[in-house]
C-alpha cells in the first residue's frame, strides 16, 4: 500500500505537466508581422484596402504592419484619411517603397513620411507632391495657393511628427522635388534601404519607434509573414476606378441604349447598356470628371440616334463623332497622368464608332434607294400584256395577276404594257412601244 502511494504521489505532478503543455501552448498563439502589397492609384478603394489592413493588424495584435507601396499618387482625401489611421495605430506601420524602379510619388510619399518605419529599395524614388487640381474645374491663383500651403504644413508636420527632414518635406511639395533611395537615406527623408523585403525584415530586427499607444520595439526574428490580400469586392471596385475602364463602361452602355432605342423589344442590349451606365457613373464618381465633357458625350448619343431617324446624309453622324472625342478628351479634367484617360483608347473608340455609324447609314442609303419589290409601289414600271382591248377600258394581266386597267391611247389583245400608276385597284397602263 505504501508502496502504491509512493508511485502515486511522484507520477501525479508528472501527468498534471503533461496534462498542462498543450493548455500553455495554445494559449499564446505565435505572434506575425503583416505584409500589404499596393501597386496603383490613391483612391478610396486603396483608403479602404489600407486602412482595413492597419485595422486587422491591431485587432490581431501583429508585431508590425508592412506596407510594400508603388504609386504615381492620388486624391487628398483618401490620402488623408489613411494617414490618420496610421498615425492613430498602436501598431507599428513600415512604408517601404518597392520593388526596385517602384516610386512613392505625390499622395506616396505623404503616407511615406508618415510611416513609423520608412524604408525604400534599390533603385526607388520618393517625392513630386504638389498638389494638383483634382476637380472639374482649374483652379485660380488664390485657391491654387491655398491649397498648396495646406499641403505644405500637412507635409511639414508629418515630417516633424517623425523626426524626418522637415526642408526637403516642405520643398517636395512647393517645388515637386524627387530623389532616389540613396539620397532619401543621406538627407534623413526615409530610415532604412533595403535589398528586399527579407532584408528589411532582418534590418527591422530591434528597431525601435514610438506609436499611438507608446514606444515599441519591433521584433522580426523567427515571426511568421502573413501577406494581407485584397477582397474580390475590392479587387472589383479598383478595376472600375480606373479611368480607360470607367470610360469604356460609359461608352459600352451608351450603344446599349442605343440599340434598345432603335429595336425596341430586343431587352438583351438595354439590360447591359443600364448596367454599365450604372458601373460608369460609380466609377466617375471617385474621378474629377468635367461635365461639359460629360454632356458633350450624352450629345454624341442623341445625334447617332437621330441620324436613324432624321436623312441628314451623314452630317448627325459626323457631329456625334465630333462630339464624342471632344467630350472623351475633356472628360477627366486633371493635370495628373494617371486620372486621365489614354489616347490609345479614345482614338480608337472614335474610329470603330465612326466606322459603324457609316456602316449603318451606308445601309439605310441603299434601302431608300432600292425600288420596291412589294405592294402598290413594287406594280409602278412592270410590263405586263394586254387580255382584250383596251378603249379605254380593259385587262392585262401583270405579275402573275388579272387587273382592270386604263388607257389614254387604244390598245389591241396580246400587246405589251407598262404599268405608269396605280388608283386603288385599277392600273393605268400605256403602250410598249417596239423600240424599248
Amino acid at each position: 500500500m505504501k508502496r502504491h502511494r509512493r508511485i502515486f504521489s511522484a507520477g501525479l505532478p508528472l501527468c498534471l505537466l503533461l496534462f498542462l503543455l498543450p493548455v500553455a501552448g495554445h494559449g499564446s498563439p505565435a505572434r506575425e508581422i503583416g505584409v500589404l502589397k499596393f501597386d496603383g492609384v490613391i483612391n478610396p478603394v486603396a483608403a479602404e484596402f489600407m486602412i482595413n489592413g492597419i485595422q486587422n493588424a491591431v485587432r490581431s495584435d501583429s508585431e508590425a504592419l508592412i506596407i510594400q507601396m508603388d504609386t504615381p499618387g492620388g486624391l487628398d482625401t483618401s490620402m488623408r484619411a489613411i494617414i490618420k489611421e496610421i498615425l492613430n495605430s498602436p501598431v507599428p506601420i513600415v512604408v517601404f517603397v518597392a520593388p526596385s524602379g517602384s516610386r512613392a510619388a505625390s499622395a506616396g510619399a505623404f503616407i511615406t513620411i508618415a510611416a513609423h518605419v520608412a524604408a525604400m529599395a534599390r533603385g526607388s524614388n520618393i517625392g513630386a507632391a504638389h498638389p494638383v487640381a483634382m476637380g472639374g474645374q482649374k483652379m485660380d491663383e488664390t485657391m491654387s495657393k491655398k491649397v498648396e500651403n495646406d499641403a505644405a504644413a500637412y507635409m511639414r508636420s508629418l515630417a516633424e511628427k517623425r523626426g524626418r527632414n522637415v526642408k526637403w518635406a516642405e520643398e517636395a511639395v512647393r517645388k515637386s522635388v524627387s530623389i532616389s533611395e540613396t539620397e532619401a537615406l543621406k538627407l534623413k527623408v526615409i530610415d532604412v534601404v533595403a535589398e528586399d523585403m527579407d532584408d528589411l525584415l532582418a534590418r527591422l530586427d530591434g528597431w525601435k519607434t514610438t506609436t499611438a499607444s507608446g514606444e515599441k520595439v519591433i521584433h522580426t526574428k523567427g515571426l511568421k509573414v502573413a501577406e494581407v490580400r485584397m477582397s474580390v469586392r475590392q479587387k472589383i471596385l479598383a478595376l472600375l476606378s480606373d479611368p480607360n475602364i470607367a470610360y469604356m463602361l460609359l461608352l459600352l452602355g451608351m450603344y446599349g441604349i442605343f440599340f434598345e432605342l432603335t429595336s425596341p423589344g430586343a431587352i438583351f442590349p438595354g439590360v447591359i447598356g443600364g448596367i454599365s451606365i450604372i458601373l460608369a457613373l460609380y466609377a466617375l464618381q471617385a474621378l474629377p470628371v468635367n461635365y461639359a465633357g460629360l454632356l458633350l458625350i450624352l450629345l454624341a448619343l442623341g445625334l447617332f440616334i437621330a441620324e436613324i431617324k432624321v436623312t441628314s446624309h451623314g452630317l448627325l453622324t459626323m457631329g456625334g463623332i465630333v462630339s464624342m472625342v471632344f467630350g472623351s478628351l475633356m472628360l477627366i479634367n486633371s493635370d495628373a497622368p494617371f486620372l486621365r484617360i489614354s489616347l490609345s483608347i479614345i482614338i480608337p473608340a472614335a474610329l470603330l464608332t465612326a466606322a459603324f455609324f457609316t456602316f449603318l447609314l451606308t445601309l439605310a442609303l441603299k434601302a431608300q434607294r432600292r425600288v420596291a419589290v412589294s405592294g402598290a409601289e413594287g406594280l409602278i414600271n412592270l410590263i405586263g400584256t394586254a387580255q382584250g382591248p383596251i378603249q379605254p377600258t380593259g385587262k392585262v394581266f401583270v405579275h402573275g395577276e388579272l387587273w382592270d386597267a386604263r388607257s389614254s391611247e387604244p390598245i389591241q389583245p396580246g400587246q405589251k404594257v407598262r404599268v405608269v400608276k396605280m388608283e386603288g385597284l385599277r392600273l393605268t397602263v400605256e403602250k410598249v412601244k417596239e423600240d424599248s
